[in-house]
């Protein structure tokens, strides 16, 4: 577990923008269990959040077709709330950060975190804006 203080402008890097926090697996349940679209970000400490994965997320919200929630849990910090995401996102293995959009509650595209490091933030939201066009 990482100290709320280190991990606070990470988590309001993405709150600012809109996200919901999760921080248990009910809450997980509930926001995946809702008609429409979801994006589920697991977040993380790790450099390649905060380089790629979390400004390529908030980029993709430019789009004209976005999802009907964003919500976020955070890798080493909310673990139960991040195991019932990742539960939600098998046949993938955990991996943080990645990026899931979840369709009436059914997972209809994932970038792991492979998709992610070492690519511009740019590269990732375009990514997740071609999934809001087909499933938003």
């Amino acid at each position: 577990m990482y100290p709320p203080e280190l991990v606070r402008p990470m988590r309001e890097d993405l709150t600012k923008e809109g996200f919901a926090e999760l921080h248990t697996a009910q809450e997980v349940e509930q926001a995946l269990s809702e008609k429409g679209t979801t994006l589920v970000v697991v977040n993380s400490v790790c450099g390649c959040a905060a380089a790629n994965a979390r400004p390529g997320a908030k980029m993709s919200l430019q789009n004209s077709k976005k999802p009907n929630r964003l919500v976020t849990v955070f890798a080493g910090v909310d673990r139960e709330a991040t195991d019932a995401a990742r539960a939600q996102m098998i046949p993938f293995p955990p991996s943080s950060p990645s990026m899931a959009l979840f369709k009436d509650g059914e997972l209809v595209h994932m970038l792991e975190r492979h998709h992610i490091e070492g690519r511009p933030a740019e590269l990732i939201a375009e990514n997740l804006m071609d999934a809001y066009n087909q499933h938003c």
